[in-house]
């Protein structure tokens, strides 16, 4: 399939974002107004302008609706404070349906990233608020209750397991187990996983994860697909392009080459958007592996986790 009709077939279909939906939060900072503070004497953050937007699953929620999808939906976790309101307001303006389980038990997952107003730089580590804890059981099986629920509407679900500490994400062991179960009850729908740390622990599922996440797994490429059971393994390899494997072989498809990209965040997640984007059409996997990365390196090109839309895509080189 050509790029153009992947793209004509998008406004009819529909994906749904399961897992750690965030909150991208952008600082810019003055540095001329760091005057010291009084009570301690340390030097203030002057923070000036602030924008948000989804990360995390969020991030590939926006590409997808940017891409063409008719109808984007998260399913995810957060908190009843001053961050979920955000989120929740930055998915309704990107036109992205919410079904996020909301508690007052739990925090919102926030990156804060601060930006030196007078480079346009991010020079100062960012603050993050994460969960450390256990999802709540309630949070849980209402989570496990809602993708029951809203699987059988959606064309594809992609899972974002994005969570990089040890507990505290919403893709938990009895969310995998569910996953695994439905791949294998509805095996014409298509369900991306990428998973940032626990890739192996995924059954009967596409999975994607870059090359140093692979190098963790317990066996070579081939062995480890066939043992879970996945009927395609993608490995990204930044910008040399990404290693399918499957029952018909390996195959690299190789990407454009992009000499000073601006910013690579979120390049995986706007891999996994395209790539999906392809497989939903019906696309070959190698098809849609190639629109990933054609969408990745449209995104690395923009600061932040941009998008591509479908003029940027067909506009982008020579296959349309």
């Amino acid at each position: 399939m050509t790029y153009r009709e992947i793209l004509d077939a998008l406004p009819g279909k529909s994906a749904l974002i399961l897992g750690d939906i965030c909150l991208d939060r952008w600082s810019t900072y003055d540095p001329s107004e760091a005057e010291p503070s009084r009570e301690t004497g340390l030097p203030r953050i002057a923070v000036v302008k602030t924008e948000v937007t989804p990360g995390a699953g969020g991030t590939v929620a926006s590409n997808a609706k940017a891409l063409g999808f008719g109808r984007v939906a998260v399913l995810g976790a957060v908190g009843t404070d001053g961050f979920g309101y955000e989120l929740k307001q930055a998915l309704a303006k990107g036109g992205i349906e919410s079904a996020l389980v909301e508690s007052a038990e739990i925090s919102t997952f926030t990156y804060t990233k601060l930006i030196n107003g007078s480079s346009g730089q991010e020079d100062l580590p960012r603050v993050d608020f994460i969960r450390t804890t256990d999802m709540p059981n309630a949070v849980e099986a209402d989570i496990l209750e809602k993708l029951n629920r809203l699987a059988p509407e959606f064309d594809a679900i992609f899972v974002s397991d994005q969570a990089e500490t040890a507990t505290g994400g919403v893709v938990t062991e009895l969310v995998r187990e569910r996953l695994a179960n439905l791949a294998l009850q509805r095996p014409t729908q298509i369900i991306w996983v990428d998973s940032r740390n626990r890739p192996q622990f995924f059954r009967n599922v596409i999975l994607k994860v870059n090359r140093e996440e692979s190098a963790r797994f317990p066996s070579a490429n081939s062995i480890f697909r066939n043992e879970a059971n996945l009927p395609l393994l993608c490995i990204t390899h930044g910008p040399e392009g990404s290693l399918l494997v499957s029952a018909f072989g390996e195959e690299f498809i190789s990407t454009i080459s992009i000499a000073h990209p601006v910013d690579i965040c979120g390049a995986g997640d706007s891999f996994s958007a395209g790539a999906v984007a392809g497989l939903v059409a019906g696309a070959t996997p190698a098809e849609a592996a190639g629109l990933g990365n054609r969408v990745a390196a449209i995104t690395v090109m923009k600061r932040g986790t941009g998008t591509a839309s479908p003029a940027e895509v067909l506009g982008s080189g020579p296959a349309t």
